[in-house]
């Protein structure tokens, strides 16, 4: 396939954070070509809502792809230990949480890039933050920089100069407050979307997992209801 400098790979979970870079990407000029990975999540609903998103937005081609990563285990979001909840932002922000999937993001960049190699597109876009999510290693800057590093060796396109890949995460600074405000810009459905690391078995959230907590609060600064569904 002949690049096009348009197409960009845009990592799509349907939460807040992806949902909005999708926006971002296609604010920029670029078509974007969503991926969704079934990772063995301990909730369908999140896979539901990046459908949502990727319908809300039109995006022409968009592939869920299956890869369990339950057997590895290591994990509150794909073993049998207890999601955190009612933790305050210093508890947070305090090491790396049991919520980290080992090496999630070095291995859905790793197919994101895959599939940009096979339709010659050279640009990939990721929801990762270093503000909220201080403690993930896969989410700072220095790990993004390192992964185009091996993009460049690892690829045959890097390897025979036929362009640079580059990963883009526009959000890996910006506080939440200022990543809702920067979505709404750009018209992103906040309803559409799904953070809850815990929720119940209709897919409502807890409203006290951090990644529930951080949302919640981010709105409630900002002055706005959240639109998302919360257990009572």
């Amino acid at each position: 396939m002949s690049h096009d400098p348009s197409r960009a790979i845009v990592l799509l979970s349907g939460g807040l954070d992806s949902s909005t870079v999708l926006a971002e990407c296609l604010d920029r000029g670029f078509t974007p070509y969503a991926l969704t990975v079934h990772y063995g999540q301990r909730h369908h609903v999140e896979i539901e809502a990046a459908r949502r998103v990727a319908r809300a937005f039109r995006v022409a081609n968009h592939i869920e792809l299956p890869l369990d990563l339950r057997p590895f285990g290591g994990s509150a979001l794909t073993d049998r230990i207890e999601v955190p909840k009612d933790r305050n932002e210093a508890e947070i922000a305090e090491g790396i949480p049991i919520t980290y999937v080992p090496a999630r993001n070095t291995v859905f960049l790793s197919l994101a890039l895959a599939w940009a190699e096979a339709i010659a597109a050279f640009d990939i876009f990721i929801g990762v933050n270093c503000v909220d999510y201080s403690g993930y290693p896969d989410c700072r800057p220095e790990f993004l920089t390192a992964f185009e590093s091996l993009a460049r060796v690892a690829t045959r396109a890097g390897v025979e100069h036929e362009g640079r890949f580059r990963i883009h995460a526009p959000l890996i600074t910006m506080t939440k407050e200022q990543i809702i405000r920067r979505g709404l810009d750009l018209g992103v459905d906040y309803g559409l979307t799904h953070s809850c690391y815990d929720p119940d078995e209709r897919g409502v959230a807890c409203g006290r997992c951090d990644s529930c907590r951080l949302r919640r609060d981010a709105f409630a600064r900002l002055g706005l209801s959240d639109p998302a569904p919360y257990q009572s």
